[in-house]
């Protein structure tokens, strides 16, 4: 990595490193590496543990009175391959990972790669000054985020999650789709799937269209990787 890439780098990041060599690694994808043990897979995989840990304990001091379901719902959403690749776009990351001539134009750049180089950043960042310039640094890339974050909201607002994030990322809105339903009119339950694009997403039943709509939605958010797959309460 060059004097220019790597002052870019970070300027956008809000920390000088001292080995460069860990920041040139974090920018490596193993298809462009001649060993894989060069590129930035093993940063990668501490960079998600050292996120985890960061967002945990700040959703655990910040949400005193939410039990351990609300925050892992939480936490899930905060640390998923889909939220990591959204903010690393943000940042602008992506365009500074060096990959195989192959992956050039690969649509993986704009999801899973863009999630991985975020978090190959914090590991580098954690390897090179320790766990404070990593926390700070999470914290302000997840700050609003994390203001934001409410555990009902994220129980029951899986709909309005899904349209966000699907307007946001494929310029698509989400449909949604009555496949069946069974029992007596006093006691009937619903059966509905969500259709983007044309894709079919795993279909949920409900006591009502409201919940199945829900229960649906959240399915689609954990096929595309916005969520973690923690199950849904019935009363979302």
């Amino acid at each position: 990595m060059d004097e220019e890439t790597a002052q870019q780098i970070e300027q956008i990041v809000g920390y000088e490193f001292s080995d460069r060599g860990l920041l040139s690694e974090a920018f490596i994808h193993s298809s462009s590496a001649n060993n894989r043990l060069l590129s930035n897979e093993r940063q990668e995989f501490l960079g998600d543990a050292v996120l985890a840990l960061v967002i945990c304990q700040t959703l655990f001091d910040r949400f005193s009175s939410y039990l351990e379901g609300d925050l892992t719902k939480i936490k899930s959403m905060l640390v998923s391959r889909g939220m990591c690749a959204r903010i690393s776009k943000q940042l602008g990351l992506p365009k500074f990972l060096k990959v195989g001539k192959g992956m050039v134009s690969s649509r993986a750049l704009l999801g899973s790669l863009a999630a991985g180089v975020l978090e190959s950043l914090i590991a580098a960042i954690y390897l090179d000054g320790g766990f404070e310039p990593a926390r700070d640094f999470i914290l302000r890339i997840f700050g609003l985020l994390i203001e934001k974050a409410d555990a009902e909201h994220s129980q029951g607002n899986f709909k309005s999650l899904l349209q966000q994030y699907t307007q946001e990322q494929l310029s698509v809105t989400p449909d949604y789709v009555l496949l069946d339903e069974k029992g007596p009119d006093h006691n009937k339950c619903f059966e509905l799937e969500v259709v983007i694009d044309a894709h079919h997403y795993p279909s949920a039943w409900g006591t009502n269209k409201k919940e199945a709509e829900q229960k649906a939605a959240y399915n689609a958010l954990v096929e595309l990787g916005v969520l973690e797959g923690v199950s849904p309460d019935s009363s979302s």
